[in-house]
């Protein structure tokens, strides 16, 4: 039996449901609505890039043994088409608002999910001064009675803009020109960086630029590229910010004290992530301490932080789920890359993952310690 065949049959013991899709692009975007609905976004070079609200299949959306349910794929519910590519959107809460970044990258797009029909369209753009061509705004929404668009490229450049009158509510003010990888809103008034050299920070935007921060894990330029996440408030006790570094390097710090991680511990990767832009670590929403990653090949690793204990040693996942390698022909050749993943709101154990070659995964892994 060949190593597709084996994960086909494990794969009965190893999910409890799972649903693949096709997209006709691939996507870096996958953007809840509600807890039914996702929005995806093309991303490739020089051609228009189809942005699509797709439901979930029904079988996710009701409770257990119901039987047979019709429409068990995913379904188009809106469509538009973008001119650039798509390297990030977001859902503006309780409206109909997208805004996306992509390159070029001289803009930020706001589009509208329109009320009687199934079309996307444009409706107004944010300028972004950036010089370098090849650099793109990370983007972050403030969700409130006048929503505001946290963008940048660079701690320089960091500003909320008010959607509605496109005024400037908040700037960094500084000169600093260490580029971003993420930003991330955690309340009405705060938000957290992370650069690509590791440096974190959580910023109050109801004070001048002061930000509790954390130097750089990577002294010089060689030392990889990171991203992060913040796990939402009343998710558990212990370290709430997670950054994952290019190499496989995993830090958990405590918001408290950035500048001393809790936990450094190096993920088993078989090597650098090919493309750093695509690395992910999201928290779990529904589970206590647990996170996945993806972003160095075909697979996206669940872990549990609570068996970690100490600096440098080595973690092996609690899942990893490898669908994207192995189905649709995949175990011959040269493997898809997951391009990112994100966790249900509501289910625990449920995540969405794509994939370069267009595949979009929902999947419902199974705790192989509950059932032991």
């Amino acid at each position: 039996m060949d190593p597709a065949e084996d994960w086909l049959v494990e794969s009965l013991r190893l999910y409890q449901d799972f649903h693949a899709f096709d997209l006709p692009g691939a996507t870096r975007v996958l953007e809840w609505v509600g807890d039914k609905g996702v929005f995806v976004a093309g991303y490739e070079n020089l051609k228009r890039n189809e942005i699509l609200h797709l439901l979930l299949p029904l079988r996710l959306s009701v409770k257990e043994n119901q039987g047979l349910l019709p429409e068990r794929d995913f379904k188009v519910r809106h469509g538009g088409f973008s001119d650039r590519s798509v390297f990030d959107l977001k859902h503006v809460p309780d409206t109909r608002l997208l805004v996306t970044s992509g390159l070029p990258g001289c803009y930020l797009q706001v589009w509208q999910v329109t009320e009687d029909s199934d079309v996307i369209e444009a409706v107004s753009t944010i300028a972004v001064h950036e010089k370098e061509g090849s650099l793109w705004p990370r983007v972050a929404i403030f969700s409130s009675v006048a929503p505001g668009v946290l963008h940048g490229v660079r701690l320089s450049d960091l500003k909320v803009v008010d959607l509605e009158t496109q005024k400037t509510t908040y700037t960094s003010g500084v000169s600093d020109s260490e580029e971003l990888s993420s930003l991330q809103v955690l309340d009405a008034d705060t938000f957290a960086f992370c650069c690509t050299s590791g440096r974190l920070g959580l910023v109050d935007t109801r004070q001048e630029w002061a930000p509790s921060e954390s130097v750089s894990p990577n002294p010089g330029s060689g030392g990889g590229r990171w991203c992060a996440e913040v796990r939402a408030k009343g998710q558990g006790p212990g370290p709430s910010v997670a950054s994952l570094c290019s190499d496989g390097r995993l830090r958990l710090l405590d918001p408290r004290d950035l500048c001393h991680p809790v936990n450094s511990v190096q993920c088993p990767v078989s090597s650098p992530s090919p493309d750093p832009e695509l690395l992910r670590v999201t928290w779990a929403p529904c589970l206590d301490n647990c996170l996945a990653i993806s972003g160095f090949d075909g697979t996206v690793l669940v872990y549990d932080v609570t068996s970690w204990d100490g600096l440098e040693s080595q973690v092996e996942p609690l899942f990893t789920h490898r669908g994207h390698i192995f189905l649709e022909g995949n175990g011959i050749g040269t493997a898809p890359l997951v391009t990112t993943h994100t966790w249900h709101p509501r289910k625990p154990r449920t995540l969405l993952s794509a994939a370069s070659d267009a595949s979009v995964h929902v999947w419902d892994w199974v705790d192989l310690r509950a059932s032991c």
